[in-house]
């Protein structure tokens, strides 16, 4: 089953300095119907002001990946951690026993990003940090994996039998994803249009898959995929 959710259908939150769509229930917003995708437990698709961000606060028992879409965002936290994410890299914070660290727009122009919560496979253990650049040479027309429990590929590593993969299509081009039927896959378009196994999605809809084995993607239009696969 295949279920679409639309870009002006997601929850939506929005300030002086931050417009945040939530594909699940998050903050403020509660669907019963949107809890998550398995261990998956938040999609929020972010645009930050320039020179704003979210001040010091924390985390525990979450796997917390960032993929960003434009711009670039800065981290620092109680570890001493601290780096600058560009567009098309990603970042994993696995907040295990408790950290805390800010985030902001540090650049000149609005950053954009996808932040993606997996719950972890058990609670506790030592939190960490990493990031890691992914060319758009590397994924044009196939997967690259951004982020896995098994840490396969040079992937950064996260605390769950998951996997966070992105790939970037020309107009034409077709890709295929096998998923178990037993598990859940997520899939976010950052940019461009795509048929999925016959339904069109347009830039930042969302669709959860479940109970189905192939996935075929064919790029109406170049195309930006963001995927989770998780138990």
């Amino acid at each position: 089953m295949i279920d679409i959710r639309r870009f002006e259908d997601l929850g939506h939150f929005e300030n002086e300095w931050l417009n945040a769509n939530y594909h699940f229930s998050f903050s403020g917003y509660r669907d019963p119907a949107r809890m998550g995708a398995g261990a998956l437990r938040v999609w929020n698709d972010d645009t930050i002001q320039p020179g704003t961000g979210f001040p010091p606060h924390g985390h525990e028992n979450m796997e917390i990946i960032t993929y960003v879409r434009k711009g670039a965002i800065t981290h620092k936290d109680s570890l001493g951690n601290q780096g600058r994410t560009e567009a098309g890299n990603v970042q994993i914070m696995s907040a295990a026993s408790g950290i805390q660290h800010a985030e902001w727009n540090a650049e000149p122009t609005m950053t954009q990003l996808f932040q993606l919560w997996i719950a972890p496979d058990s609670i506790g253990g030592t939190p960490s940090w990493g990031m890691r650049e992914f060319p758009t040479q590397n994924r044009a027309g196939e997967w690259a994996l951004f982020a896995s429990g098994s840490g396969e590929e040079g992937s950064l590593k996260i605390r769950q039998n998951s996997k966070v993969l992105g790939a970037m299509l020309e107009t034409g081009q077709s890709l295929d994803y096998v998923i178990d039927a037993q598990r859940h896959g997520y899939l976010v378009l950052a940019d461009g249009e795509v048929r999925l196994n016959g339904d069109r999605l347009k830039a930042r809809d969302g669709a959860h898959i479940y109970g189905r084995d192939t996935l075929e993607i064919e790029a109406l239009t170049d195309a930006e995929l963001v995927l989770v696969d998780t138990i």
